[in-house]
């Protein structure tokens, strides 16, 4: 329809109790519609029908001032009936009046009462055995994606995997290492005063080779792992998420899980191991310094009785359980990124969840791993 040719907005009062709208309620339209308004007088009746059936065309500036009328008219104390309006016109009058009465301050609705505490918990529930599933749904998708690019080698994207190696793995050697020295330090030093109150000071090998060997370094390596690459990876591809790049990956056929998880996954795998004996033989140098200062055991005293004390199986214990846990935190990390929706508050919101349910089920999966080693005679 061409704006031009339409009538200008015009207001008609066939009788005190009825208005007539015509024209074109537009931008364009209303130009000489205040004096129309000026002109109208005030309302005889209780009651006030506002006729819309003429109306030709209406945009949002028309509706303002169509909404003002209404105002008008109901605070003069007439209750007013809109009839005849088209249903988009009904539409868009409603949505500029709700705006209108936001910016007017008129109070909202009372908030409901809150839900009963048994509901709430019923809710939570529901919630949290939702997610459970849904993360088992991606790691069984992952599963998928790794098997096929098992069958096809061609398909690994060799590149990302050493550049996750390099950002996981290799730049995460100074932390971790600090962090194990220091953790070594305190091992020893709480172990030193019962020790040298029983003679027993060259057992201060035992203590801190059996606990940073097989608990401490690969728990403590694979915490710092999950607050410093499992959050990135959640914030990354959460992202990515929101400013709708992996929907762009999918048009151009490009399989988000080829490209953004296995990747991190395959790298996470090779880099714990290998940070988990960083760990150990940082962890038991802090030890060793310890013993010396505290209780006079000298370097190579220390490691002849490490020896003796620490068997292989006792090591390989600690390392078996890292590529565990760094499945674990890779994957928590890519599927809370994959469940962001909305803006950047809820990139945060997923990326505070990947670390606390990481670190979470790191330390269940420990748990289960000591049991298991227990029965086992380990």
């Amino acid at each position: 329809m061409n704006l031009l040719s339409v009538a200008p907005a015009a207001i008609a009062q066939p009788a005190p109790q009825e208005l007539a709208l015509s024209g074109s309620w537009t931008a364009r339209g209303i130009g000489a519609i205040e004096p129309q308004l000026a002109a109208l007088s005030a309302p005889t009746t209780s009651e006030i029908v506002v006729d819309g059936a003429r109306i030709e065309a209406l945009d949002t500036a028309g509706a303002w001032v169509l909404q003002k009328l209404l105002r008008r008219l109901r605070g003069e104390g007439s209750a007013v009936q809109v009839r005849g309006l088209r249903p988009e016109f009904g539409n868009l009058l409603e949505v500029v009046g709700r705006q209108a009465a936001d910016e007017a301050g008129t109070p909202s609705p009372v908030a409901s009462a809150p839900s009963p505490m048994l509901e709430g918990l019923g809710r939570s529930s529901a919630a949290a055995f939702e997610q459970a599933f849904a993360l088992l749904g991606f790691v069984g998708e992952s599963a998928v994606a790794l098997a096929g690019c098992v069958a096809h080698p061609a398909r690994m994207r060799w590149r990302p995997i050493l550049y996750h190696i390099r950002s996981a793995g290799f730049d995460a050697l100074p932390i971790v290492g600090l962090l194990s020295f220091m953790l070594g330090i305190v091992v020893a030093y709480q172990g030193a005063d019962q020790l040298r109150q029983y003679g027993a000071n060259i057992f201060v090998a035992d203590l801190v080779g059996l606990s940073m060997l097989r608990e401490f370094a690969p728990l403590i390596t694979a915490i710092i792992i999950a607050g410093r690459s499992g959050s990135a990876y959640a914030a990354q591809i959460g992202t990515m998420s929101v400013t709708e790049e992996i929907d762009a990956m999918r048009t151009l056929g490009i399989a988000p899980m080829d490209l953004l998880v296995l990747p991190k996954i395959l790298a996470l795998l090779i880099a714990l191991p290998l940070l988990t004996v960083f760990a150990d033989v940082l962890g038991v140098f802090g030890g060793m310094i310890m013993a010396r200062a505290q209780l006079g055991v000298g370097f190579g005293e220390f490691l002849d009785r490490f020896v003796k004390a620490v068997s292989i199986t006792a090591y390989l214990v600690g390392i078996c359980k890292a590529p565990v846990f760094a499945a674990i935190i890779a994957v928590v990390g890519c599927f809370q990124g994959f469940r962001t929706k909305g803006g950047a508050d809820s990139v945060g919101r997923q990326t505070t969840r990947s670390v606390v349910q990481s670190i979470f089920l790191v330390i269940v999966a420990d748990g289960l791993f000591s049991i298991a080693f227990s029965a086992l005679g380990l």
